[in-house]
This record gives C-alpha cells, structure tokens and sequence, in this order.
C-alpha cells in the first residue's frame, strides 16, 4: 500500500511539472542594439514566421542605445538579458565592472574582416585635413566614450601622437546627428557607420580620412553577450532563440530576399530604401557569418591592442569568455 501511495505521489507532482510547464511563461529576452537595420537585433523577427519559437518559448524586445557602454549598466542591474557589446566595452565591462561571468555566444558583425564593410572616419572636404597628425586642435565626434568605435578613433590618434584633452577635444552625439554637426562646422571629424556612411549628401561635402580598419585591423565590432547564469538556467529558451536568430539571419543574407530586406529596413528606419539597397546584407556590409560564429583571434588582436595604447590594465584571455554550445547545436538543428 505504501508502495502504491508514494508511486501515486510521483505520478501527481510528475503531472503537476509538466502541467507548470506547459503554462510556463515565454522568457523575457531583451537584446540591445544601436543602429537601425544595421544591428539586426531592431528587424530580426520583423518576418515572425522565420522565428518558429517566438512567443511560444520566448520573446524578444529590441531595446536601443546610443552606444555599447551604457549597455554594461543595463546588464549589470538586469535591463536587458542579451548585450551587443564590441572588442573594447567587452574588456571594459570585465576590467571596470567586474563582470567575468559574461560570455560570448553569438556573433553579430565584424568590421573590416575580408572585403567586407569598415567604418570610415571623415572631415570636411574643404577642411584642409589631409593626415591624423591634422587633427590637432580640432573638435572631434564620437558616438559614445569607450565605443568600439571610439577606441578605434583614439588608437588612431595615439598612434599620430596625439593625445585626449591635451591635443583634442572630443564631444558625443548620435549618429544620426553626425552629418549635420560636420557639415556645420560643429566638429571637425565624424565616424561614419553603416548606413549613414552611404549617404549621398555626405559623400558630396566630406572625405574619408582613415578607416577603422586602418585603426585596428579586423575588429569584431558587435557580439552577443549574456551572463553565464542566465544562459544555463534558461538553455532551452536561449537555444530555441539562436535557432530562431541563425535562420532570420540567413533569411537577410539570402541575395533572393534582398529587395524584402531592403523594404523591411527602410520600413523601420523610416528612411528611403536607396540608403539601404546598394549594401544591406550585400558584400558592401559589415561581415556576418551564416553561423553567427565571433571571430576569437581577431577579438584577442584588438584587446591585446587595447592593453599596448593603454586603454585597459590587464590582460584579458578571451577564450575564457566564449561559450559557442548554443551556435554549435542551432546550425545542427537547422541543417
């Protein structure tokens, strides 16, 4: 009898487990991104059938910044769940925030890897600047203090000799104001990032002086991350919405889809799908791996740069920081 009573007691909570189950709630997943349509993360489910989990097992909320360092913020009191963060707020968040437990997971996009996209830095064609070492004195934009951009622009400068404060000034500002805080003689440099690099009224008053690329080689300008705890305690979740990513990714890649993708983005960015059609998703962009795989040497190469201009103390071992599992599984999923 009491055999039969504990056997009916399992059966029941077994029963009461799957019932919470199938009534759980989908998780939360809030993913950060800066630039429309540029980050994928603002269009990614913008076509929901792609997405076979989304709202089943999870949901996701693109939530914008200005730039990757306020996203170390919202990661660490729990704004957001997943953090695009670059090669240099990544060795900020683990150096000056203490956060080791962060890890690396997806890949977005990398500057300058191959013949793919870089970002350009660009002055006033009339400026009279024709070398880094110009700059001196001058008024330069930057997207926000720590940026992987903005490390970008100020290795270049140190490598001219050129110092913050002593030698420039340096202002913030949004992207979409770069233009117009050029082209009025607000600043004297501007970086140029996708999509705003393509546009037409830039290219015609302003000139590239150098290029990220230029700066620090191939960069991985943009990888998921999350906390560790988070990604083993919701694994199933989180692998259902890496499946769902690596397919709308590879949707956006596909050169069939590309006059939709163009609409989708011009949707909404609510700007004109010429901005869009000549490099969106097309070898003119960013590199983005089919596989959303990071680039770990080219991330190690541009930390190790980091510590030799100075920028961060110690040194940081980036592998230690990966965790792949989740691509690995979701491209055998969608084989």
């Amino acid at each position: 009898m009491r055999i039969a009573s504990l056997m009916t007691g399992a059966a029941a909570a077994i029963a009461m487990l799957t019932s919470a189950s199938l009534h759980a709630e989908p998780l939360k997943i809030r993913v950060a991104w800066i630039v429309p349509a540029s980050n994928i993360a603002s269009i990614l489910f913008a076509k929901p059938e792609l997405a076979k989990n989304l709202g089943k097992t999870y949901t996701m909320e693109p939530v914008r910044f200005q730039g990757t360092p306020p996203m170390i913020t919202a990661l660490a009191v729990g704004e957001i769940e997943v953090g695009l963060l670059g090669y240099s707020s990544l060795g900020l968040a683990i150096q000056n925030a203490g956060m080791d437990d962060l890890r690396i997971f997806a890949d977005e996009f990398q500057d300058g890897a191959g013949d793919g996209a870089t970002n350009e830095f660009m002055v006033r064609a009339d400026s009279g600047i024709t070398k880094v070492a110009d700059l001196k004195g001058k008024v330069l934009a930057t997207n926000a203090t720590g940026s992987a951009v903005d490390i970008a622009m100020r290795a270049m400068l140190k490598k001219a000799g050129l110092e913050d404060k002593r030698d420039y000034t340096v202002v913030e500002a949004g992207f979409g104001a770069m233009k117009a805080m050029l082209t009025e003689k607000k600043v004297d440099l501007i970086p140029a990032v996708l999509p705003f690099s393509f546009d037409a009224d830039l290219r015609k008053t302003a000139k590239t002086l150098f290029t990220q690329k230029d700066a620090m080689g191939t960069s991985e300008l943009g990888v998921w991350v999350a906390h560790d705890a988070f990604l083993k305690k919701n694994r199933a979740a989180m692998l259902d919405f890496v499946t769902d990513s690596m397919a709308a990714t590879r949707w956006y890649l596909d050169p069939k889809n590309h006059d939709e993708a163009v609409k989708i983005a011009s949707d909404f960015s609510k700007a004109p799908p010429a901005l869009f059609k000549d490099w969106l998703f097309t070898k003119k962009d960013y590199y983005r791996d089919p596989n959303l795989v990071p680039n770990v040497a080219a991330f190690q190469a541009n930390v190790d740069l980091q510590k030799q201009l100075g920028f961060l103390t110690a040194q940081i071992d980036v592998k230690k920081f990966v965790d792949t599992s989740l691509i690995e599984e979701a491209a055998k999923r969608l084989k």
